[in-house]
């Protein structure tokens, strides 16, 4: 997430009542989560488990709790909570609005789009030409649809990331301000639920088909042409390549990578990344035709059971 225009490391850590180490002026420019990460953001770090990944990021202001050495060419802030500081950021930098119309005054429609009853357009909405958004449809704010997209009745594009920190007296949630962008010829099915990045944009490239029923989290990237049928989730900060076929019911988890033009068979989990152009199935998934081969073997194990006991 970029701020509308840069700030300084004062002026943040004047909003957040933060020390700092660095130049009072140290250009700021953004801020977002580890895997995004772009020079003048911040990033925010809060167990010394992850302090060198952020440390040497492409962040160039960490937000931490504890006063390490800085590295050159960086700017620390010191806090004694990054997370709940990085919240802070957020609703400063990307407040909730809230909305009493179905269609914002914000929201731009391209030519030609036709919307049907009962769907709400948040504010700051770009919807590009010739997409067809059908009944009760919710579209949050921020989101970026381009041309020629059909999305169906019921889906959500835009809640909240499912992103929590545990602490003694319950979660403490992350405030999500990133977006989610779809790009063109994309088809979205019925039911469908999509979250927006936390900081940064979960996008949908061009010509994905998504069936009924799907849930896409957090910051995760579809590749063009990708086919997902129903029942699928897919968790956050998943890069799934272009050309990917994900058949009913698999489930994805976070942070791993699908290479492009893999397929991956119905009821299936994947547990890590998986390497393009193969197909897989099971849980944990694997190449499929392995995997179909240890499966008949293991329906063989009663009859060589019977068949030792026998000869024993």
């Amino acid at each position: 997430m970029k701020f509308p225009k840069a700030q300084t490391l004062q002026e943040i850590a004047n909003l957040i009542e933060a020390e700092f180490v660095g130049s009072p002026d140290f250009p700021v420019l953004g801020m977002n989560e580890i895997h995004v990460v772009e020079e003048g953001d911040i990033v925010f770090v809060d167990h010394p488990k992850y302090y060198d990944k952020a440390l040497e990021s492409k962040a160039t202001i960490v937000l931490i709790n504890k006063r390490v050495d800085c590295p050159k060419g960086k700017a620390l802030l010191i806090s004694d909570d990054p997370f709940r500081d990085f919240n802070k950021l957020t609703l400063h930098f990307k407040p909730f609005e809230s909305s009493n119309t179905s269609i914002a005054k914000t929201a731009e429609i391209g030519e030609g789009t036709i919307i049907q009853p009962n769907v709400f357009i948040g504010n700051h909405v770009k919807i590009g030409k010739n997409c067809l958004i059908h009944p009760n449809v919710s579209i949050y704010d921020h989101c970026v649809i381009g041309d020629n997209v059909t999305i169906h009745a019921g889906t959500v594009l835009g809640a909240d990331a499912f992103y929590y920190k545990n602490r003694p007296d319950g979660f403490d949630k992350l405030i999500s301000g990133g977006r989610i962008v779809i790009e063109n010829n994309v088809d979205i099915g019925a039911s469908c639920t999509i979250d927006r990045g936390v900081t940064g944009d979960t996008t949908i490239k061009e010509g994905a088909k998504l069936d009924n029923q799907i849930q896409i989290g957090h910051d995760t990237v579809i590749g063009k042409k990708c086919l997902i049928a129903s029942h699928t989730g897919i968790a956050g900060c998943t890069i799934i390549e272009d050309e990917v076929t994900l058949w009913g019911q698999v489930g994805i988890t976070s942070g791993v990578t699908i290479g492009k033009k893999a397929v991956i068979l119905a009821q299936s989990g994947v547990s890590k990344s998986l390497e393009g152009g193969k197909t897989y199935f099971g849980s944990p998934a694997e190449e499929a035709r392995a995997k179909m081969k240890e499966m008949a073997s293991i329906r063989k194990v009663p009859f060589l059971l019977e068949k030792f006991k026998k000869n024993s």
